[in-house]
């Protein structure tokens, strides 16, 4: 693809792959976090598959309005703190953490890069409901 071998199948079956503006068209293959068989590593009695798609999708199953549901914890209680706070402090907060992300994300270790790509997106809910919020009254 684009004169950039994918390398198919190197690893076993199934490969997976995800690409990005990081990894350009050669893509990145999946590094497995367990012994387990990538089937069931990435199957549904674990998260794996999601955290996957949320770390280098840059995005996260989390709603700011129905957290029951693709929230961790850590999260929940993040949007139940933030929750109270006005759209200038979340506008503060969002500025600091893209600006953080632009400067340092190469540097940052991968948990602590998914987080901030979720603190990320889970202020831009809460702005926008806010917004929302404005617009309907």
């Amino acid at each position: 693809m684009h004169g950039v071998d994918q390398n198919p199948g190197s690893g076993g079956w199934p490969t997976v792959r995800h690409f990005n503006k990081e990894t350009g068209y050669g893509g990145a293959a999946y590094q497995q976090k367990t012994s387990s068989a990538m089937c069931d590593e990435l199957g549904p009695k674990n998260d794996y598959m999601q955290q996957y798609v949320e770390e280098f999708g840059g995005t996260s199953l989390c709603n700011v309005n129905k957290t029951d549901k693709g929230c961790t914890d850590k999260q929940k209680e993040f949007i139940e703190k933030w929750s109270v706070k006005g759209a200038e402090e979340f506008q503060k907060q969002l500025d600091r953490l893209t600006g953080m992300l632009e400067k340092q994300s190469s540097s940052m270790k991968p948990e602590a890069l998914t987080w901030a790509k979720q603190r990320v997106g889970i202020f831009k809910q809460l702005t926008k409901r806010i917004s929302t919020a404005k617009t309907e009254l």
